[in-house]
């Protein structure tokens, strides 16, 4: 493909060479770079790829795309432009025949539900008989094939090649979560987005390489909804109602408390499940769904609201949310021959901590035992809010170290302590993470559930110098073993 054509939706302010050429590739790595690529460099948060746009060059490169002056021995066309995130999101979806056009493209974002509502969107759909394309925080998914997921939301190239190799493998619908740092840091530009939805918003990504403050957090989601065709919001949520305001096309909502679109009434909570009656434009049934608690009530009406666009039957729906299983989130672990419960769940804010904790205390017959702690290189001010909710509804609690990070596990846990340290919760500080585990399995009795918030889908664990394996699933399998 001629360069020329690669840059014909980019906003160019100098081209130094002749655009006239024939690239054979496009990379944003210095190292993937080969004769003949077009070499984007992005300025990131490890380092700035315009230092290693020599590097490029001297591997093939013949085009380089930059948004700062880069000084470079070889013959070389330069592309400087405003913003090399958003030039390479243009350049990638040229690249690749923007595929997100020939597929349905849904895109969920929200503080927490997006990998649950992108679940149980998936799950009515392939029961609808459509073939699709999953990508988010778990994992990337075409039918039954698994990518293991780095981020969220890939970088713009990684998506677009997904996408196509999605198109590619048969898929019509493709249902993503668009993380806030996705939509922020031009990832999800260039994507045609039929379909945009809004779970919720709080306090979450504060601070490290993240969003500065709350308003930077809450504008970076707003920008889907200047992306979509249509957007579906919770409009029982104030930026719910803020986004539906401005948004920039048709919108649909959903709720409980205020007049919506979609509502639920007559929500039933059982110790598996959720039951409500679901009140929509296209139809009106008693649906199920097979993850417990309010908040599966609006995931559930987010991805009903979705399906309702697209015109799924009612009974797709009914059946897709039955027996739907999202990983790391409320999920039961086997602990054959114990008369206690163990249950992982992702929850690592204070309000997804507030939810399962209190959905939980609804139906335990015996004790709630919680087993959690804070990352490292997050917002510092949810970590005493989290231990005083654990503290308030759990019955004993154990704080312990969840992905420190760069940071000193014992600071971690202090602050979490000073929270907890304003209720009467019984509690205890183990910072190893499998003693800790170890500790409430022997500490449980019958009837008592043990919730393991903060890690649920993630296999890994994160420390200043390594990053090691941690399946809480294997962890609690090996404690069992051990007698």
């Amino acid at each position: 493909m001629l360069l020329k054509e690669l840059l014909k939706n980019i906003d160019v302010i100098q081209t130094d060479g002749s655009s006239d050429i024939e690239i054979r590739g496009v990379t944003y790595d210095s190292r993937k770079a080969l004769p003949g690529y077009l070499f984007v460099c992005i300025d990131g948060f490890a380092t700035d790829g315009h230092l290693f746009a020599q590097q490029a060059v001297d591997n093939g490169a013949t085009a380089l795309v930059v948004e700062k002056d880069v000084s470079i021995v070889g013959e070389v066309t330069i592309i400087k432009v405003p913003d090399t995130r958003e030039a390479l999101a243009a350049i990638s979806a040229e690249w690749f025949g923007h595929p997100s056009k020939n597929m349905t493209l849904i895109g969920i974002t929200g503080t927490k539900g997006k990998t649950t509502t992108t679940y149980m969107v998936r799950s009515i759909l392939e029961k609808a008989g459509n073939t699709v394309g999953l990508i988010g925080t778990v994992a990337n998914c075409i039918g039954n094939e698994k990518i293991p997921a780095r981020r969220t939301t890939p970088e713009s190239y990684d998506l677009q090649e997904m996408f196509e190799k999605m198109r590619d493998k048969g898929a019509d619908t493709i249902v993503m979560e668009v993380s806030s740092q996705g939509l922020k840091l031009h990832r999800v530009s260039s994507c045609d987005f039929d379909i945009g939805v809004f779970t919720n918003f709080s306090k979450d990504h504060i601070g490290g390489f993240e969003h500065p403050d709350m308003e930077d957090y809450f504008n970076s989601k707003k920008k889907l909804f200047r992306l979509c065709k249509k957007g579906i919001v919770n409009i029982d949520s104030p930026q719910g109602e803020i986004i539906a305001k401005e948004a920039e096309c048709e919108i649909y909502t959903f709720g409980i408390e205020k007049e919506a679109d979609v509502k639920a009434k007559n929500i039933i909570t059982h110790s598996d499940s959720v039951e409500f009656d679901c009140i929509t434009p296209w139809f009106t049934e008693k649906i199920k769904v097979s993850v417990p608690g309010l908040f599966s009530v609006y995931n559930a009406m987010a991805a009903i609201s979705v399906c309702g666009l697209l015109g799924v039957p009612s009974q797709a729906v009914k059946d897709g949310l039955v027996n739907v299983q999202i990983p790391g989130r409320a999920e039961i672990v086997p602990t054959p021959g114990k008369p206690y419960t163990v249950m992982i769940d992702y929850a690592h804010t204070p309000d997804s901590l507030e939810n399962i904790l209190s959905t939980v205390k609804g139906f335990v017959k015996g004790r709630l035992i919680s087993v959690f702690g804070c990352g490292g290189d997050r917002d510092k001010s949810k970590r005493p809010v989290m231990g005083e909710i654990s503290g308030r509804i759990a019955d004993f609690t154990i704080i312990t170290s969840d992905n420190p990070r760069t940071e000193v596990p014992s600071a971690i846990l202090a602050d979490i302590e000073a929270g907890i340290k304003r209720t009467d919760g019984k509690y205890t500080v183990i910072e190893d993470r499998t003693e800790a585990i170890r500790y409430a399995m022997n500490y449980a009795q019958k009837d008592d559930i043990i919730v393991l918030a903060g890690k649920g889908h993630e296999t890994y664990q994160i420390f200043k110098d390594k990053t090691i394996h941690y399946d809480e699933r294997e962890i609690i399998a090996n404690i069992l073993r051990e007698g």
